[in-house]
């Protein structure tokens, strides 16, 4: 059975009358009424009784009316739902954030302007470190993913930057330099217990920050390890020590810390898009395009 001889039963059953569905569809009759007659041959049951002005539906024409409907109607939705998902108009896309990169405000700006552009398709974000993100993408569980670069070079991946933030000094409240009034030398810290969270979770961070001690005239002295970035100001407040964090996570707040501004050449917190290289989905490469046109924008606000 073919899907054109249920859509010329429908026609000719919601016409009533085999001319005037032949020129709905724009078929000759005859050619209309044979395919009609193939179509009960195949079935094995009579679809319509015959009238002297029109034709009428016979019980199994009726059941095979309403069936045709559902079966066509199924057929235009999916052929309407695949068009869409080849233009990554639906779908689902999932997004990975490493290291509070959310606090960057172009991440989430990215995010609205993209669900704007698709409000169809499923956003379904995972929170994680850089390592495990770049494993899930390489094996297909994540699609595209913000990053704190560098990485491990991974053939099946591209990576692109899209901003780079200051770093800032964050003490505890009661900490003497909590009340400096100007940027703040790293020097000064020399003599500190630092909290830092493991290289393993993000060395290129963990990397930007002992580099900087380093030109600054010392090596830190690393003490406790914060599990991850979010907690380190909390940790910071709790006596713990001192830390360098992005200066996006100043949006964590709380009156037991102080972020201060660092002197000279502060140490920078990339941020960087990763996905797979080959066969991006059309959702993934509106994403990528949509992360591009905003960090071009952003790019020009700091100018």
């Amino acid at each position: 059975m073919e899907l054109r001889h249920l859509r010329y039963f429908v026609t000719v059953a919601e016409e009533r009358h085999f001319t005037r569905a032949a020129e709905r569809l724009g078929i000759g009759q005859p050619p209309l009424s044979l395919q009609i007659q193939r179509l009960e041959r195949e079935i094995g049951a009579t679809l319509f009784r015959r009238l002297s002005r029109g034709i009428e539906l016979t019980d199994a024409g009726a059941l095979l009316l309403e069936n045709s409907r559902h079966i066509l109607a199924l057929v235009d939705r999916t052929c309407t739902d695949v068009q869409k998902l080849s233009r990554g108009e639906i779908g689902n896309l999932r997004v990975g954030f490493a290291g509070a990169t959310y606090f960057q405000p172009l991440v989430p700006a990215i995010i609205r302007e993209y669900r704007l552009r698709r409000p169809d398709v499923v956003l379904s974000p995972e929170q994680s470190n850089t390592p495990s993100l770049v494993e899930g993408l390489v094996e297909g569980r994540v699609d595209a993913a913000f990053i704190r670069p560098p990485i491990v070079t991974a053939d099946e991946l591209e990576v692109e930057l899209l901003v780079k933030e200051d770093m800032v000094v964050v003490v505890p409240s009661n900490h003497p330099l909590a009340r400096a009034d100007a940027p703040v030398s790293l020097a000064a810290l020399a003599d500190e217990t630092f909290l830092l969270f493991p290289r393993a979770i993000g060395a290129g961070l963990y990397d930007a920050i002992t580099s900087a001690c380093q030109r600054a005239g010392f090596l830190p002295r690393l003490g406790q390890e914060a599990p991850q970035i979010v907690s380190i100001a909390p940790l910071v407040g709790a006596g713990f020590g001192v830390s360098v964090v992005p200066r996006s996570t100043t949006q964590i707040q709380t009156d037991e810390v102080v972020y201060l501004p660092i002197a000279g050449n502060a140490p920078k917190a990339p941020i960087s898009l990763a996905w797979r290289r080959h066969n991006p989905s059309p959702a993934v490469r509106l994403f990528l395009a949509v992360a591009r046109e905003m960090a071009r924008e952003w790019r020009k606000t700091l100018r």
